[in-house]
């Protein structure tokens, strides 16, 4: 296709194109700038973008132009025998950054690689431009803010102080100050969220997020289970707890889910044996800590066995193993674009998953100082502790821990019958973590009610729950998981709203 035949069709060379209302049909071509490459190199494409960043001079213009994690290089100048004018020149320089346009250009092979580009090795010579959606040219943030590294953010400090000649005390000071309009905070990242987005780190990580939740599906579904969706309106605290957010239901009053765990173990009392389920999870704590939300993605999973909840255990051990090696395998780029920006340790993870005792665990940590009684929970520093200890000493920053204190327990979980200060549950980590709580459920109906009059549960308010196991049903175990916590870890990040596209915490519901 000829730069003549296109302006045939196009007229002017350059300008806003009419607002799209879709009134008719265009036989223009839009070439994804992922697919650019040396292969194209001879041809005239037409591509989309946002103007990422504008550089224009005297009678030639250079852009960077972006769609998602992807950049080419453009240029724009008045030469003889092409249809670039000095005013286009002027129209490109006046166009904001991160507006979305249409470009008609030439590929040609980089005289130098673009070390600042994702297509490195091919630019756009370009003879039209037009803008499909004017940004407001006062951008509430920079992208370059956002995506900026935390060396990136120390050498700028450095430099700044170096140019500033101060004295080392001045110079610790002047690093408070300037600080502040290098770094973005998450509040005002999260404030204008939708620039936030659109940074390559960002495109990064929930492209893996979204992979991990495909990755969840593919190792399930290989393993014969069924996908099911359970409600999130519910009648009763499905944890027996009080961190519910109670709502208006009509003429009554209902509750938000904490987890679909009534439901994945009805399902299994109606034989269909191996379930899952990706949904909403809600959960009304006043936590304002880097890896609690009140709103996330739960992946839950429920399946039954046939004499030992080991072997479910052992199954979701298998399954992240799984997901680790598909992340490694698809999403080593976007791994790499989050590590440029927020650079971690690589996670790592043995081809059979450890799996410690929680007395084991108690003995590594009393070894190590800390301080913690046989049936004590976990404390988060504790936990912290324990990840870098197994670290150490086996090589792994995935590990099961087995047979938790039944007191720190939900009413559901099954009493280890040969020591009934413990339970058959377990939970497994990241980094030092948990993100994954589970264990063997109660499925005989006696002694589930037994233990929920134990926990002060109100029978009357479960009772739908209670009656699934009054006509036999198999033993079976599960667990849930917390999507962004898995995400955020995997990826070594420091605060799961990196992790929640619009995330909800107790100071935040909006955007």
């Amino acid at each position: 296709m000829s730069t003549q035949q296109e302006l045939k069709d196009g007229g002017q060379p350059y300008g806003d194109l009419k607002l799209i209302v879709s009134d008719g049909s265009v036989s223009r071509q839009l070439v994804p700038i992922k697919n650019i490459g040396a292969d194209f190199v001879g041809q005239n494409i037409w591509i989309r973008g946002r103007l990422h960043s504008s550089r224009c001079k005297g009678k030639q213009a250079f852009f960077v132009l972006r769609h998602q994690c992807y950049t080419i290089q453009a240029i724009l100048r008045v030469a003889e025998g092409t249809c670039v004018t000095k005013e286009m020149i002027t129209f490109a320089a006046g166009l904001p950054k991160e507006s979305i346009i249409d470009v008609f250009g030439l590929v040609k092979q980089a005289p130098v690689k673009i070390e600042s580009c994702s297509q490195n090795d091919v630019e756009l010579e370009l003879s039209q431009i037009f803008a499909v959606s004017r940004s407001d040219a006062r951008l509430a943030v920079q992208i370059e803010d956002l995506s900026r590294s935390e060396a990136e953010i120390v050498a700028e400090i450095e430099k700044l102080e170096l140019k500033a000649g101060r004295g080392k005390k001045a110079a610790g000071d002047a690093s408070k100050e300037t600080v502040l309009t290098i770094r973005v905070d998450q509040d005002t990242r999260l404030n204008n969220r939708v620039i936030d987005l659109r940074t390559v780190t960002n495109q990064a990580i929930f492209r893996i997020e979204s992979g991990i939740t495909n990755l969840f599906r593919e190792a399930l579904n290989g393993r014969g289970f069924v996908e099911i969706h359970t409600p999130k309106i519910i009648n009763a605290a499905s944890e027996g707890g009080a961190n519910v957010f109670e709502v208006s239901y009509f003429k009554s009053k209902a509750y938000l889910a904490q987890s679909p765990q009534f439901y994945k173990q009805m399902a299994i009392a109606a034989d269909f044996d191996r379930v899952y389920t990706i949904g909403a999870v809600f959960r009304a704590e006043d936590s304002n800590t880097h890896r609690h939300l009140t709103e996330f993605v739960g992946l839950d999973l429920e399946m039954s066995f046939n004499y030992d909840y080991h072997e479910v255990l052992e199954l979701i051990g298998m399954m992240f193993v799984d997901i680790f090696e598909g992340l490694e395998k698809r999403f080593s780029a976007e791994i790499a674009a989050v590590y440029r920006q927020y650079p971690a340790q690589p996670f790592k993870y043995l081809k059979e998953s450890l799996v410690l005792k929680f007395h084991e665990a108690v003995v590594l940590l009393r070894q190590a100082g800390a301080e913690i009684g046989d049936e004590d929970d976990l404390t988060t520093a504790n936990e912290k502790l324990l990840g870098k200890l197994v670290r150490e000493k086996y090589n792994t920053d995935f590990y099961i821990l087995d047979k938790f204190p039944l007191a720190v327990r939900p009413f559901y979980t099954m009493p280890d019958m040969s020591d009934k200060r413990y339970s058959n549950s377990y939970d497994m980590f990241m980094r030092g973590e948990e993100i994954l709580s589970g264990a063997q459920r109660i499925h005989d109906e006696l002694l589930l009610i037994e233990r929920a009059k134990h926990h002060a549960i109100d029978v009357k308010t479960i009772e739908p729950y209670i009656k699934a196991f009054k006509y036999g049903c198999p033993p079976h175990a599960g667990g849930g998981i917390g999507l962004e916590r898995v995400t955020m870890l995997y990826l070594g990040l420091d605060n799961i709203r990196k992790t929640s596209m619009f995330p909800r915490d107790p100071k935040r519901l909006e955007p």
